[in-house]
């Protein structure tokens, strides 16, 4: 597959896995996963600039990382900020994204909490399957030169009778 058609299929895929997420979590107004450098792959966000979302998002995750790794609490899981009308929520999506959630302000934060980790962590295969995929070297094409003629068809030539056993001579 070519490396943009790779691309879609995963954002198709990613953002297939959103829609599901907000069909299960009934007050979550959006959903975008970003790369860790801030570049939107895939969002359900009708209310918010996802550029704007994805940015703040990596800003935020560079902080909470340092702040997990300065205090010992190992590599980043999530965030959560509560807000006065919602709250937004970040879940690792694998070693190279962020799901990040918008909810309203009665979402009940724990269903919230199990279907972004569930979420992150499938988002998370389908990312890292694509780079797979991509990092795989495509096969060699042939030049011109280097594809095999096909052989004309050579005429029918009657081959002379097999003599058959030879009697032994004496």
């Amino acid at each position: 597959m070519a490396p943009d058609a790779e691309a879609e299929a995963q954002a198709r895929d990613v953002l297939a896995e959103l829609r599901r997420l907000r069909t299960r979590v009934p007050l979550l107004s959006g959903a975008l996963v970003a790369g860790t450098d801030g570049l939107v792959l895939a969002h359900d966000t009708p209310d918010v600039e996802p550029e704007r979302v994805g940015a703040l998002t990596a800003a935020a995750l560079g902080v909470a990382t340092r702040m997990a790794e300065a205090t010992g609490r190992g590599g980043f899981g999530e965030l959560l900020v509560l807000g006065e009308s919602g709250c937004v929520a970040s879940y690792a999506a694998g070693p190279s994204a962020v799901l990040t959630l918008l909810a309203e302000d009665r979402v009940d934060v724990g269903a919230l909490h199990i279907e972004g980790r569930l979420a992150g962590a499938r988002i998370g295969e389908l990312i890292d399957a694509a780079s797979r995929r991509a990092a795989r070297p495509a096969p060699p094409s042939l030049t011109s030169q280097q594809r095999p003629r096909s052989q004309p068809p050579q005429p029918f030539q009657q081959q002379p009778p097999h003599p058959g056993p030879q009697p032994p001579r004496s």
